[in-house]
């Protein structure tokens, strides 16, 4: 019979999956680093296998074969449903137990308070919101895109910048160098070039992330309809972030508002201002705070929760990850 861990920690993202074994003391014995866990593209088992390549290294590693507890950080994890057929595909592997499945923007969260209290927004690929009480209440959104109600992330700053670049140059809306700034990113001359680039695929569907940091350096050049996309992004953290610290009674007490993602980690003065001037006139007690720790340790410290770790127990897992 093989060692056991305490806290076999996963994040699991679309493009990356972190994980983290970790000691009864606090110790973290290794780390791994596997592909993206994108369940709805591949499949759940296809999904889990990837997350079992980077436990294999980590187990490996730290010379052990299972963990007391497996908690689990997952993208794309957006019902309830969908945490109970992941957990059961995770428990399936034999890795330890038992098995809790969250939602990765949890990991956010927790990664930056020092206990489960308060609400985290992210802001990479997608958008998505979280809030956690440490009586284990919790408040969250569907985020499973325009069905249910979502707008920003990446992907969706990127379409929008493109539906408002395509209707300047045909005369169908207002002006804006979007329209130019665009195109040019691929060495293209219009938007027309562009709109048939991506019809055609002579430009992958993958790429049009790339057009994202293009929509935030025309807005800071001054572009009225570009300011205006990134105005509706801090209009839109900052509604979630209000409405899941109502429906946890955190509105009128001093609560963290953690801010994460690519996104919401990249400097952008004009969505950071307007993020913290919405959330001062809405939320005056909300205290936003960019994470820049690594998720892994946030499905790690909720671990260490689950199996009721010490503060010097969790305070030895961040000063790992932080340190």
């Amino acid at each position: 019979m093989g060692l056991t861990a305490s806290v076999l920690a996963i994040d699991a993202g679309n493009s990356k999956t972190d994980v983290a074994v970790v000691a009864a003391d606090g110790e973290v014995l290794a780390t791994a680093r596997g592909g993206g866990f994108r369940p709805p593209v591949v499949g759940v088992e296809q999904a889990v296998d990837e997350v079992a390549v980077a436990v294999a290294e980590a187990y490996t590693a730290a010379g052990v074969t299972s963990a007391a507890h497996v908690s689990a950080c997952l993208a794309n994890a957006d019902l309830p449903v969908e945490e109970e057929q992941l957990a059961a595909a995770l428990a399936a592997r034999g890795w330890g137990g038992p098995v809790t499945v969250r939602n990765d923007t949890f990991a956010i969260l927790r990664a930056g308070v020092a206990e489960p209290r308060g609400v985290a927004v992210v802001c990479g690929a997608g958008i998505n919101c979280v809030g956690m009480r440490p009586d284990g209440r919790t408040a969250r959104f569907p985020a499973i895109g325009r069905i249910s109600g979502d707008w920003g992330g990446g992907w969706g700053l990127a379409e929008e910048a493109l539906w408002h670049a395509a209707r300047a140059e045909d005369g169908r809306g207002a002006p804006t160098a979007l329209a130019r700034t665009l195109p040019a990113h691929f060495g293209l001359t219009s938007m027309y070039a562009l709109i048939e680039a991506l019809h055609l695929e002579h430009v992958r569907y993958g790429r049009r992330h790339e057009l994202t940091p293009v929509l935030f350096a025309t807005a800071a050049d001054g572009d009225p309809i570009a300011r205006s996309v990134v105005d509706r992004l801090a209009q839109e953290v900052a509604t979630m972030a209000t409405v899941a610290l109502t429906r946890l009674d955190l509105l009128d007490e001093e609560a963290p508002v953690l801010l994460g993602g690519g996104v919401l980690t990249g400097g952008h003065p004009q969505l950071d201002d307007g993020v913290r001037e919405l959330l001062a006139a809405r939320a005056p007690k909300a205290v936003p705070r960019v994470v820049t720790a690594r998720p892994v340790l946030g499905a790690a410290l909720l671990g260490l929760d689950a199996v009721g770790a010490g503060a010097d127990v969790q305070g030895r897992v961040r000063a790992y990850f932080e340190g």
